[in-house]
């Protein structure tokens, strides 16, 4: 029996994952990786405690694994020491390929995130394990907080000028890896994932001005301001700026992938955005 352990299996794209692995394989050949077993109890497979920043609990939590996720963490600045962290145990592990979640076109990409999936990427390709590299596009869910705030104010703001955005739901990139853990012929491949329909900021406040027969325009704003925007809503200053620095990526085509690998892998198509649209507008 083939063991596949996720990283990060307590957070919402690692419970995802759990979730369609146990679709696609029996239970008992599943590890959840978290830093509190306790918190994954309900995820009703086997959970053994690692952390990114303590090597020592990683050796004995991948005893035994066949095929490692490693989800990217979610601490900017520390990633690519907690990564090699993983990497290193998996090779003491003798696991047998590693999969991770990237950024779309990582190697390339006008995104600063792209900077330490870049450097895991390497880190991964020069480990010597059988790799795959899942560079996932944005989440539709990170345009929910969007549609609530332009709800209340108006308006759409951003920096994104007329890029266009290939994202997909988080359940979606889940499905994906999980096609890839449980089946061959993955090994040393590179999957560029993105939603089938791709849309423009512009696009968005079209869409949910039609849905809630308001008039909601796209301000765009230059990249400082918009930081001063998130800013001014409470996010941390070093937050607002890494996604001001990303909407200014989008504008530069960072985003769009019209390869339409994900739905390849998941065998279906991915969520339009109006359906995305609607399920937000239901819920708020």
């Amino acid at each position: 029996m083939t063991i596949i352990a996720v990283t990060g299996a307590t957070g919402q794209l690692g419970r995802l994952v759990i979730e369609k692995l146990k679709a696609r394989a029996p239970a008992e050949s599943l590890v959840a990786l978290v830093r509190d077993p306790a918190k994954a109890a309900d995820l009703g497979v086997e959970a053994r405690a690692a952390d990114y920043d303590k090597p020592e609990t990683l050796a004995a939590a991948l005893a035994g694994v066949d095929v490692l996720l490693l989800i990217s963490s979610d601490a900017i600045g520390q990633r690519v020491s907690q990564h090699h962290n993983v990497i290193e145990a998996a090779k003491a592990a003798s696991v047998k390929r590693i999969a991770y979640t990237s950024i779309l076109r990582a190697d390339d990409t006008p995104i600063g995130l792209g900077v330490e999936h870049r450097a895991t990427e390497a880190l991964i390709q020069e480990s010597g394990l059988d790799y795959t590299l899942l560079r996932n596009g944005w989440y539709l869910e990170n345009y929910a907080g969007a549609i609530a705030g332009a709800l209340h104010a108006g308006a759409f703001a951003g920096s994104a000028g007329e890029g266009r955005i290939s994202a997909a739901l988080r359940a979606e990139y889940a499905e994906a890896a999980a096609v890839v853990l449980t089946s061959e012929d993955h090994a040393g491949k590179i999957y560029e994932l993105g939603g089938d329909e791709s849309f423009s900021m512009a696009d968005l406040a079209a869409e949910v001005s039609r849905q809630t027969g308001r008039s909601l325009p796209y301000n765009d704003l230059p990249e400082a301001d918009y930081a001063k925007v998130l800013e001014s809503i409470g996010l941390p200053a070093p937050v607002a700026a890494m996604l001001a620095q990303s909407d200014v990526g989008v504008s530069k085509g960072g985003l769009l992938e019209e390869g339409r690998q994900l739905s390849s892998l998941i065998g279906h198509p991915t969520t339009p955005l109006a359906a995305f649209v609607a399920g937000v507008l239901k819920s708020l």
